[in-house]
């Protein structure tokens, strides 16, 4: 089994790969702003559907189930000078097979309207610290060959009215993607690129916008999960560099 550290772990695209990442027995590393909702999802991972489970052989002695390593810590992506620190004291592991950023921040604003603290929140949040976290964490994912993958946004793809700060947050990590996997061979590097999901964040966009949510209009974020963890499991032999995942209304 490997160990995989995913940030944004309590959000709605983080915490499914979390409990997908769970259900196949890997260790997890989670990270997000509130101490109280790590404690939450950790609770919920260790219980329920995602307990440790065994299997009976007829005539054998069953060996114990084992039970995953699950890790938070907690850390707050809009301040990115501050990471090297939090996980200098937390218990990070010297090999990882996998990064997942899923953390991230959206407002929206016409250009007009978008002060420096706005388009700096966005850049912290959703590419300054992403880069910051991969460079530190770059010996661990060296030593196991392993796997990074950025959750980006189809908002990455293209710019369109009110979205210019979040976009260009979103573009500057396609770069960081297409930049690291140039660099650094040995690992491998995936974006996805999902379109509008229903998370919390899908909600409060919905309410800038002045429309209604409607969960049942955009992709479950158990979806989109099923899509990038599929994407880490793909044989070594290849890499799955980018995938859009949009939502689908049959009819």
């Amino acid at each position: 089994m490997g160990t995989y550290l995913i940030t944004g772990a309590t959000g709605g695209i983080g915490a499914a790969v979390a409990e997908l990442l769970r259900e196949r027995g890997h260790d997890l590393v989670l990270t997000g702003r509130s101490p109280e909702r790590l404690d939450k999802l950790e609770s919920a991972l260790r219980g329920g559907a995602n307990a440790p489970t065994q299997v009976i052989t007829p005539g054998a002695v069953p060996p114990p189930p084992r039970s995953a390593a699950i890790t938070t810590i907690p850390l707050d992506m809009r301040e990115p000078r501050r990471i090297e620190a939090a996980l200098a004291m937390a218990e990070v592991p010297e090999r990882l097979d996998g990064v997942v950023h899923a953390a991230g921040v959206v407002h929206l604003g016409r250009v007009a309207d978008l002060d420096a603290d706005a388009w700096m929140e966005h850049l912290s949040v959703n590419l300054v610290s992403a880069a910051e976290l991969t460079r530190i964490l770059l010996p661990a994912l060296r030593a196991a060959e392993g796997h990074v993958v950025f959750v980006n946004s189809t908002a990455g793809l293209r710019a369109n009215p009110q979205w210019s700060a979040y976009a260009a947050s979103k573009f500057g990590l396609r770069a960081l993607a297409d930049s690291l996997r140039a660099e650094e061979p040995s690992l491998r590097v995936t974006t996805v690129y999902p379109g509008r999901t229903a998370t919390e964040m899908q909600r409060k966009v919905r309410t800038q916008e002045g429309g209604t949510y409607v969960e049942d209009d955009f992709a479950t974020p158990s979806t989109v999960a099923r899509v990038l963890v599929s994407a880490l499991e793909t044989p070594r032999d290849a890499v799955v560099a980018d995938v859009a995942v949009r939502p689908h209304r049959p009819g």
